[in-house]
């Protein structure tokens, strides 16, 4: 492995180790451990990471890091692991508070002024992409939403990307990271075209999310076309290797497509869905608290979220349809969202938001804090009024 070597070239010589309690005990992490400290490394282990990070997650993770007094840090982990590396770093590197950096309207928006220090990402569920994103995410329940920071500085220094990390994942996780996959890819690629967008005055001033553009159209093509072939076989054979590096390879595809276009209606759905109630346990996740994973938040919406999209751009949504692998006879504006049902309906998906605990009477709170999430809408293809994110919203609440 070639972890120690990486910090080595990095220039890291004590680093926090950060993952959680499932993955810390696994021989996967106890043998990188062992790479990193043959290097002549030092490590300081943080298992304390919060599958769906809160607020008071991050904040443990960030006194560890202040505490440990480190030049570097390392994630093992799915998207959670990454993501509490990446707000420990950007804390701890550049001072504040959390909230200061969370997006606008709900946190400051604070931008970091102070370079980071090296990150070494090691995936171990092919979903998030954060290792390739300048994105973290966190669910903040007081509030009933999640929200994230995102700012250029925190994608990782370096990702290794090794789809052995992932043979441990349950069918479920690796159904949910998947279904993200497939999201980010397809959100990335029917994004608003990043010519509409206005020219910002300065380089710093441009976002993250710059709308889909020729780089993020070949990254996010790929990793639709590689979900809709492989997805179904990692979910239903953990031994296919082939099946679990092309969703290994995929997820880091998608993350780089998005990361440059963008993602908009369905992710903007999902923060409210994930965030405003915790009642659903899923199988095969942590079962100490409930809570609805990200892929499956963000697959819920995204067939009524195409279906409204549609006419934005006709042809390129039945392209997104056709790189999926489609779904029987459904044709036009029904293409994309059948196959991305018929694929949620073959991994064992949640059949939609009632599923996941919400009826006609949560709607209005949803819409509120889809309408919260301002960044995510402003690349959408269409852009969604109050009315149309309620009709989405119900029309996800039962999909079969």
């Amino acid at each position: 492995m070639d972890a120690g070597w990486e910090l080595q070239r990095l220039g890291v010589r004590r680093a926090l180790v950060v993952t959680d309690p499932r993955v810390a005990v696994l021989d996967t992490t106890r043998r990188v451990l062992q790479v990193i400290e043959a290097a002549g490394i030092e490590t300081v282990l943080f298992d304390g990471v919060r599958v769906e990070p809160t607020l008071a997650s991050l904040e443990a993770a960030v006194q560890a890091a202040r505490d440990a007094q480190v030049d570097g840090y390392v994630a093992i982990g799915g998207g959670s692991c990454i993501d509490t590396a990446k707000v420990a770093n950007l804390v701890v590197s550049d001072g504040g508070q959390i909230m200061q950096y969370v997006n606008l309207p709900i946190g400051e928006g604070r931008r970091p002024g102070a370079p980071l220090r090296p990150l070494l990402a090691l995936p171990t569920t092919s979903g998030s992409g954060s290792e390739a994103t300048t994105v973290a995410i966190l669910d903040l329940p007081d509030l009933g939403v999640k929200t994230g920071i995102s700012h250029r500085s925190l994608r990782p220094s370096q990702a290794i990307v090794d789809p052995e990390l992932a043979a441990t994942a349950p069918a479920a996780v690796t159904a949910a990271a998947g279904l993200d996959v497939v999201c980010h890819a397809a959100e990335s690629f029917l994004s608003r075209p990043y010519t509409s967008r206005p020219r910002p005055e300065r380089p710093e001033d441009r976002p993250p999310y710059q709308g889909r553009n020729p780089v993020s159209d070949l990254w996010s093509a790929a990793a639709i076309e590689a979900g809709g072939r492989y997805l179904r076989r990692a979910v239903y054979d953990p031994a296919d290797v082939e099946a679990r590096g092309r969703m290994m390879l995929s997820a880091t595809m998608a993350g780089v497509g998005f990361g440059s276009a963008g993602v908009h209606i369905p992710h903007a759905c999902a923060y409210p869905v994930a965030g405003l109630r915790h009642t659903y346990r899923a199988p095969g996740y942590p079962a100490d608290h409930p809570f609805v994973p990200h892929g499956f938040s963000v697959i819920v919406t995204a067939p009524a979220a195409f279906r409204f999209t549609y006419d934005a751009d006709p042809e390129r949504h039945e392209e997104a349809a056709r790189l999926l692998g489609g779904a029987g006879e459904a044709q036009g504006r029904d293409a994309l969202p059948a196959a991305l049902t018929q694929l949620m309906r073959d991994v064992g998906a949640p059949s939609g938001l009632r599923e996941l605990g919400y009826d006609r009477s949560d709607l209005p709170q949803l819409v509120e804090g889809a309408l919260k999430q301002t960044r995510l809408l402003a690349v959408a293809p269409v852009q969604p009024s109050p009315d149309d994110l309620q009709r989405i919203l119900a029309e996800s609440l039962e999909l079969w």
